[in-house]
């Protein structure tokens, strides 16, 4: 069975990785271990974790959703079956494709669509068209994060809209920073991070995303002042410690770089009692 990191999780389903961590520390999903304690997410964790975010953004009750995933991960396939598959929503159904056959499963009414590739074997969001004109900033966002895996260039250019239509889009403003990051345009993405720390946010992923392409750069100082600010911001962020503890070793300060470490090792530790 093939299992998926959190990176291409992100990647696959436009989820941010605070995102990623909050359901499956809410217990939507039981990962698996890889190096490192790393959780490796299977191709059921990954359907169950993008209608998990979709219900949970349609503000369906904590209790509903939970059941409606119970029902939905019982009759998923192990892997991508052959036929393709297919998950939407009608009215307040959960309706799943598989070839030929049809089943429900019991869920809230939201916008929720998904197309199985039965060459690759992969998972991607079905785009809505959206009217340059008439979209609003989610619209703008939804667009964005189906185009991600097809033309990184034109979403970019869709998370640019929600941005500019509403600055206090964070999660928005994360996506094209990480984007504009994996396709090394350094100078944009700083801009980009900057721009949200100027207006005041204080969010964890931005700074720990910040520190990443600072570290990227070269910039291991300034990295480091990323890091420690999403640290301050959420201490429990395991992969910032992580990342801080080779820093350290690589700037030739043991101490600081074996606490950070032993930070990050209570942290995972703890995820997987």
């Amino acid at each position: 069975m093939h299992r998926y990191s959190v990176r291409e999780v992100e990647k696959l389903l436009g989820l941010p990785r605070s995102t990623i961590r909050a359901l499956t520390e809410a217990g939507f999903v039981s990962p698996a271990r890889g190096p490192r304690n790393a959780w490796l997410f299977s191709f059921q964790d990954l359907i169950v974790l993008r209608t998990a975010q979709a219900l949970a953004a349609a503000k369906v009750p904590h209790r509903r959703i939970t059941k409606s995933l119970k029902e939905l991960r019982r009759h998923l396939p192990q892997e991508m079956p052959l036929s393709g598959l297919r998950i939407s929503a009608v009215a307040d159904r959960v309706v799943v494709k598989e070839g030929a056959n049809h089943w429900q499963a019991e869920s809230g009414q939201y916008l929720l669509a998904f197309q199985g590739d039965p060459v690759e074997g992969s998972l991607s969001v079905i785009e809505r068209v959206v009217d340059a004109e008439s979209a609003s900033a989610e619209e703008w966002f939804d667009r964005a994060v189906a185009l991600e895996r097809d033309d990184v260039t034109a979403a970019a250019d869709a998370y640019r809209q929600p941005v500019e239509a509403d600055p206090a889009r964070l999660d928005a403003r994360i996506n094209l920073g990480r984007l504009l990051h994996e396709t090394e345009h350094f100078a944009e993405a700083e801009r980009v991070y900057r721009d949200a720390i100027k207006a005041g946010s204080e969010d964890p992923l931005l700074l720990f995303n910040f520190g990443v392409l600072l570290e990227d750069m070269d910039r291991k100082t300034e990295a480091m002042t990323a890091y420690k600010a999403a640290l301050h911001a959420d201490p429990r962020m395991a992969d910032c410690h992580y990342n801080l503890a080779l820093l350290f070793e690589k700037l030739e300060q043991p101490k600081e770089a074996i606490r950070h470490m032993s930070q990050y090792r209570r942290l995972i530790g703890s995820r997987s009692e």
